[in-house]
């Protein structure tokens, strides 16, 4: 029996990489004769660096850059071997990441600068292209400060330079792109993106991931309409229109910035990671297919790796099973499997690992009594 394991990190307690060497170790106590084929996943988020070093090789180069609140942060990029040469593998999440400040949360001041240190020193190094996964973010600045940071002029009526974070945008009079770095503005740039929301507005960046960043209602509210004024100013003095565009609220806004500052290309980082995977030549030869994440819900199927994983499966006729942490949502012909309905949630968050491994070997056993994980005819 032909087994892929695809899962994402299970956030909070185990990496892609751990959860896929859990399951597979649970699957093999179960089917030891079972060829398991590990493959650890990503959407745009915390761990896609990690996904794509381990599916293509390449090597980390480590920074002191500014982190979302000016504090100095050790961020790291890597280069890649891909089909177009060299690429950089950019994860805003190490430079302005929510991580990063987890007890100092403040989206009004938060800022992208230490993203854009990390690009330029991508660019400075000769590297023709760069992938930049924008997931995790402390910021919703739009990416006004990595413009900054590669010579963008962001000036207000009197103007002088803006003050780092989201709120200050509300007083951005006039863009001035004069500035970039010439070998940023020669990079083809891919931005990974993990959601699909716009902007602004009731689904934008502000309103609906600005609490979690430690936004109140009126502080979001405040964002929001600052995020609009910023499209404004960038249709008038760019020429580029993001207000409408999916994936443009992404990191709070910084899906918009790549686009507007950078020309960047937006695209699902799960389809970014799929591809540098391999991930359907993979599934040519899979009987069953085991995919999961910490959290199993709504937004799982809206661009996450559960998403582009059961979809391809589905394309292949390869039977899937998700195995979460937690589960709130169910999928018709798929089986989904809980560690906390399994263990309670003391044991799930605790033991995450052992849980995880014995999850696997009891759903690996149930198949291969049952006879089933061969492929859909």
């Amino acid at each position: 029996m032909r087994i892929l394991v695809a899962p994402d990190k299970f956030r909070g307690t185990l990496s892609a990489a751990s959860a896929a060497d859990a399951i597979a170790t649970g699957v093999r106590r179960a089917i030891p004769d079972a060829a398991i084929d590990a493959v650890p996943m990503a959407d745009g988020g915390e761990g896609t660096l990690d996904a794509l070093v381990a599916a293509l090789g390449g090597e980390p180069y480590e920074r002191t850059v500014s982190g979302p609140l000016g504090d100095p942060a050790q961020a790291a990029y890597a280069v890649v071997p891909s089909a177009s040469g060299p690429t950089a593998v950019i994860e805003m999440a190490r430079a302005s990441g929510l991580a990063l400040i987890a007890r100092r949360r403040d989206p009004l001041r938060a800022s992208t600068r230490g993203t854009g240190e990390l690009i330029a020193a991508a660019a400075a190094a000769g590297v023709p292209s760069a992938v930049v996964c924008i997931g995790g973010s402390a910021t919703n600045d739009a990416g006004a400060g990595m413009a900054q940071a590669l010579g963008i002029r962001l000036r207000d009526e009197q103007g002088n330079e803006l003050a780092p974070g989201g709120a200050a945008l509300s007083g951005l009079a006039r863009i001035d792109a004069r500035g970039l770095d010439p070998a940023v503005r020669a990079m083809r740039i891919v931005a990974a993106t993990d959601v699909d929301n716009p902007l602004f507005g009731p689904n934008g960046a502000s309103l609906v991931y600005g609490p979690q960043k430690g936004a109140t209602p009126e502080q979001a509210a405040l964002l929001d309409r600052a995020l609009r004024h910023f499209a404004a100013i960038v249709h008038r003095d760019l020429g580029v229109d993001v207000r409408d565009l999916p994936g443009a609220g992404a990191a709070g806004g910084l899906g918009a910035g790549l686009i507007a500052f950078l020309g960047a290309r937006l695209r699902p980082g799960v389809e970014v990671v799929m591809e540098a995977v391999g991930l359907r030549a993979r599934l040519e030869s899979a009987d069953l297919v085991i995919t999961g994440e910490g959290r199993f819900d709504e937004q799982s199927l809206r661009g996450k790796v559960p998403h582009g994983v059961l979809s391809a499966a589905e394309e292949f006729g390869v039977p899937a099973v998700v195995l979460c942490g937690e589960r709130a949502i169910d999928v018709e012909g798929v089986r989904v499997e809980s560690l906390v309905e399994r263990f309670g949630e003391q044991v799930a968050r605790d033991q995450a690992r052992s849980s995880l491994e014995t999850l696997a070997a009891e759903v690996a056993t149930d198949l291969a009594r049952r006879g089933s994980g061969g492929r859909r005819g």
